[in-house]
């Protein structure tokens, strides 16, 4: 699974039906308007703007009922002019989804073929919708093989590979976490910034992250250029379609990661952000802590179960 740290232990959970979830169990808060609103008013303002990120935390089992519910809205309003692009997917079984959601393979042979992640089921309801409706699903990610590769022998690495293997992950040289991006990541491991990181341009070269021989900074920049290469691929292919982003909040949080490598892949993208987390104080929350996160704020109800323990 991919996560900052590259490794989770699953525990399942009972988890809790998705049908027994309602907007009882979340609050949605517009950054511009400075209020709460509701799903349908982010579908609307998506008539602005090209990807819709939506971040989540992994095992919230409210956000993926949200994102299912989001994809379903978007749907009504923009029909097959919407697709679906993932984290949890790798570039490389590109095929194997094509081949699933076009009917010709059976759902085990997908799954195993695809290399699902531990929680799928949180995310099958999306696929299934995609299936149903006919929606393209991108496999944005890139395979862990090559952000390991990355880490422990860098970019050099990547360019021996042969022609093929590069055709599942952004072009070289990409570009690696810089300015605010990179002081998060360092605060998650405990390390010390530079004071000179002011703000996230992904084109500066600070000093290297290392978890003893492993460049953190340059295996998790290889996954969000390949996310936002993989978007901006699909969007110039496909003239007019517009594309909902599921990942790991971490990785659009602020607009940085992804979306900073989008801008560029494609200037002329439009990202619209959602960033979720949970909260003890639900339904009370203070917006001021996390309006810097993205466009739109969801905080979800804590006592909702959920669907693994990392």
């Amino acid at each position: 699974m991919k996560t900052l740290f590259y490794l989770l232990l699953f525990c399942p959970v009972l988890l809790t039906a998705q049908e027994t979830l309602s907007e009882k169990n979340y609050r949605v808060y517009s950054v511009k308007q400075a209020k709460e609103v509701s799903l349908n008013e982010i579908a609307d303002d998506m008539k602005n703007y090209d990807v819709l990120f939506l971040g989540e935390e992994h095992n919230d089992s409210v956000t993926h009922y949200l994102e299912k519910t989001m994809f379903g809205l978007l749907h009504a309003r923009y029909g097959t002019n919407m697709a679906l692009s993932m984290e949890m997917f790798d570039r490389d079984v590109q095929p194997v989804m094509n081949e699933y959601l076009q009917g010709f393979i059976r759902e085990k042979n997908f799954t195993k073929d695809a290399r699902v992640w531990s929680n799928y089921r949180d995310y099958r309801p999306m696929v299934e919708f995609a299936k149903e409706k006919k929606l393209d699903v991108v496999c944005a990610n890139a395979a862990g093989r090559y952000s390991n590769l990355a880490g422990r022998k860098g970019q050099k690495a990547l360019a021996e590979l042969p022609a093929e293997s590069k055709k599942f992950f952004a072009p070289l040289p990409y570009d690696t976490a810089s300015g605010e991006y990179y002081k998060k990541l360092m605060d998650l491991t405990g390390h010390s910034a530079p004071d000179t990181a002011k703000k996230d341009t992904a084109k500066a070269k600070p000093a290297p992250m290392m978890m003893g021989n492993f460049n953190l900074i340059m295996g998790q920049s290889l996954w969000d250029a390949t996310m936002a290469y993989s978007i901006s691929e699909y969007l110039k292919k496909n003239k007019g379609k517009k594309v909902m982003q599921v990942n790991g909040r971490f990785h659009s949080d602020e607009g940085f990661a992804i979306v900073a490598q989008l801008t560029k892949y494609n200037p002329k993208a439009k990202p619209l952000i959602i960033s979720t987390a949970s909260d003890d104080a639900f339904p009370k929350i203070d917006w001021s802590k996390y309006k810097k996160n993205g466009d739109y704020i969801i905080i979800t109800d804590p006592k909702v179960p959920k669907t693994y323990e990392d």
